[in-house]
């Protein structure tokens, strides 16, 4: 029997989580821009000063942040793109009174840069460089206006040979 069927509920689940991600960094930029209850927000040194809640730390997996308890927590895409994050990061999550996300990266891992290719597979894109390929995030693709085949510089944790996923520095 063949294997398709697996490969289609791997990729639908994928693009469902894709999807999640992305709502969720809508919803966070629309409240940023707007607030909840339809008015602009106030901020200082682009930090919104009113936001209180919980508070989360987690570990960035190349997609969500793994909280202490073992939960994910959907990490926007373009802010994982923008903020060029990689497996291992630390981040910090306020979840609002009003129920927005709010992320903060502070815990950086140091950092290798490598150079390899853009390819795709199932609608998956991945770079592969130095023998390995890298997973890495649609907005990350959509932001630097990569195409297949072209040279793309990479960020990889230096001390996690596993990892799997990567950030875009640039597009070469």
């Amino acid at each position: 029997m063949s294997d398709l069927p697996e490969k289609q509920v791997k990729r639908l689940r994928s693009l469902i989580q894709e999807a999640e991600t992305n709502l969720a960094a809508a919803k966070e930029l629309l409240l940023s821009i707007i607030g909840d209850d339809g008015t602009a927000v106030v901020t200082t040194s682009g930090h919104d000063t009113s936001v209180s809640g919980k508070v989360v730390e987690g570990v960035f997996d190349g997609q969500v942040m793994v909280g202490p308890d073992g939960k994910n927590y959907p990490v926007p895409a373009n802010y994982a793109s923008k903020s060029k994050l990689v497996e291992g990061d630390i981040l910090k999550l306020t979840i609002a009174d009003d129920g927005g996300f709010i992320y903060k990266q502070i815990g950086p891992v140091v950092r290798k840069q490598i150079i390899g290719t853009l390819t795709q597979h199932d609608g998956v894109y991945y770079v592969e460089a130095q023998g390995r390929e890298y997973r890495i995030l649609l907005a990350s693709v959509t932001y630097f206006r990569i195409e297949i085949g072209a040279q793309v510089t990479i960020l990889v944790p230096e001390d996690n040979p596993d990892a799997t996923w990567a950030a875009v520095e640039a597009a070469l």
